[in-house]
């Protein structure tokens, strides 16, 4: 073989190694939303440790009629953790060793990523670093699973027009939602799915109209009222209200930038068989001195509402105000 052609082979080699590197580090997780894949050998799942990750991150999550865990998790031994389970979007990797350490690292082995190393030299330490650090693990999973959510969102869009002049607000909306209401003040859109549907629904209300001292009472009343008004079902005299037997859970967040209170609850339409889980978001924007309310609602009977729900908050969650 003469030398010219062996050094374009070598070039191409080289080339296509590269390539091979890049593309496999860039390919996307097939991971399916709210998954966790668990890096952990059989001993320390079957024991106090895979308690304490079960109970952290597979609690089941507010506001739904059912219990539901916050992740769907999937063990594996340590010794199979090479291949499928290293471009999952979510990644705790637990052992002992001789060291005591915590670390998050991004985009480890593949992009986008949560892998999340915990070592301690003895159940006990793992268990306390779990305990630590689990709220924080848990904010970036779900942060990175909302962006995931929105990037599947941006592959069909509904046009927001309607929305942007009304609200003055821009969401990413996937293209299977429809308008079936506008008014002054209103909009509401929903998606048919199997045996049921997703519905969002936007208004706005005065700036003093939610009071920090009765805050959860003035959403209710004001949700109540809004489903008084427009949320109807098929036979007459039905409304939607928000369920009396279960208190909502209440929350401070921040969207935007602005002051926002969350509320996840379950509604019931009176005078009806049908219910379902809700998250409202009333949004304080101070610059338009408004109350900006954004609400996602389900009904899905046969159905399991965690992903659901999760999609709505998503799409709540892409909200950007416009100058």
């Amino acid at each position: 073989m003469n030398k010219t052609l062996f050094l374009w082979l070598l070039v191409a080699v080289v080339a296509s190694s590269c390539s091979f590197k890049k593309d496999k580090f860039s390919e996307e997780s097939s991971a399916a939303i709210n998954t966790i894949a668990v890096i952990i050998d059989d001993q320390l799942w079957n024991g106090e440790v895979g308690d304490s990750i079960r109970n952290k991150f597979a609690s089941p999550v507010l506001g739904l009629p059912q219990e539901e865990p916050l992740f769907t998790i999937n063990q594996y031994p340590v010794k199979l953790f090479e291949g499928f389970s290293t471009d999952s979007r979510n990644i705790i990797i637990v052992k002992k060793g001789n060291e005591t350490k915590f670390e998050i690292k991004e985009n480890e082995f593949s992009a986008p990523q949560n892998a999340v190393h915990i070592t301690g030299k003895s159940t006990t330490e793992i268990i306390a670093l779990l305990e630590e650090n689990a709220p924080g693990i848990i904010q970036k999973m779900r942060d990175i699973e909302i962006a995931q959510n929105q990037k599947i969102f941006k592959d069909s869009l509904l046009d927001t027009k309607k929305i942007q002049k009304k609200f003055n607000v821009d969401l990413l909306i996937p293209s299977k939602y429809e308008y079936v209401m506008r008014r002054k003040n209103f909009i509401w859109l929903k998606s048919e799915i199997t045996s049921g549907n997703t519905s969002i629904i936007i208004y706005q209300l005065p700036w003093h109209g939610i009071h920090s001292g009765s805050a959860v009472n003035d959403i209710v009343r004001t949700r109540d009222s809004i489903g008084r008004k427009y949320i109807h079902g098929s036979a007459p005299g039905t409304r939607m209200l928000t369920e009396e037997a279960y208190s909502p859970y209440f929350s401070k967040t921040t969207l935007a930038e602005r002051k926002t209170y969350e509320t996840k609850g379950t509604w019931q339409m009176k005078n009806d068989f049908m219910s379902g889980p809700f998250i409202n978001y009333t949004i304080f924007d101070k610059p338009n001195k408004r109350i900006l309310v954004l609400e996602g609602f389900c009904y899905a009977p046969s159905k399991e509402k965690r992903d659901l729900m999760f999609e709505l908050e998503s799409i709540i969650k892409s909200i950007q105000f416009q100058k």
